[in-house]
């Protein structure tokens, strides 16, 4: 199966760092992977539109090319990140905006979105501080918007998400254990 990591953390030695290792080392093993490190590769995630950059131009765009290729050479895609204020990193949400651009991720039939990225999967996997509990009462989970309205807009329907709360408070043995249960469901990914 060819796999596509795309990955959100500006720091390689942190336990989100941590989860991108775990995961290449469990699907490495009978699948093709290539990882987009959106941190490591400078992305700009700024949208500019002006006259020679039109939005309704963005899936010809020459600067997200590869990306797009990327994507559609993909059977699963797992984006990894951590939710910060609420929501993704900056950068994974400039990448969305940027790439997952209509006439290449959605189209409209009349009023209705069509995905155009059928018979894909994803994998989301997030980490965030705040306990699972606030986040369920008080604030809205970003891996969950990016479920329910980025990937399942653009026709990706099978969707499973994995989080991480409390990381702050956590201890190593938490930590191990959540890494355990990526590394095996990640090496049962097969076509």
């Amino acid at each position: 199966m060819n796999i596509l990591i795309i990955y959100a953390y500006p720091n390689t030695t942190g336990y989100t760092h941590a989860i991108l290792n775990t995961i290449q080392q469990g699907i490495e093993q009978q699948n093709t992977v290539k990882t987009i490190d959106l941190y490591k590769e400078n992305f700009d995630p700024v949208l500019v539109f002006n006259k020679s950059k039109r939005r309704r131009d963005m899936q010809f765009d020459k600067e997200t090319a590869v990306y797009r290729e990327q994507i559609s050479w993909a059977d699963h895609i797992v984006f990894i990140f951590p939710i910060w204020w609420g929501g993704m990193p900056a950068i994974l949400k400039g990448f969305i905006d940027k790439v997952f651009s209509k006439g290449f991720a959605y189209s409209y039939k009349g009023l209705f979105p069509i995905g155009l990225l059928t018979g894909k999967s994803a994998w989301i996997i997030t980490t965030e501080d705040a306990p699972k509990v606030y986040k369920t009462l008080f604030q809205q989970d970003y891996g969950t918007v990016l479920k329910k309205q980025v990937l399942r807009m653009s026709g990706i329907k099978k969707v499973k998400h994995f989080s991480f709360s409390s990381l702050k408070n956590s201890n190593e043995k938490q930590r191990q254990v959540f890494l355990n249960k990526l590394f095996t469901r990640s090496s049962k990914l097969t076509a």
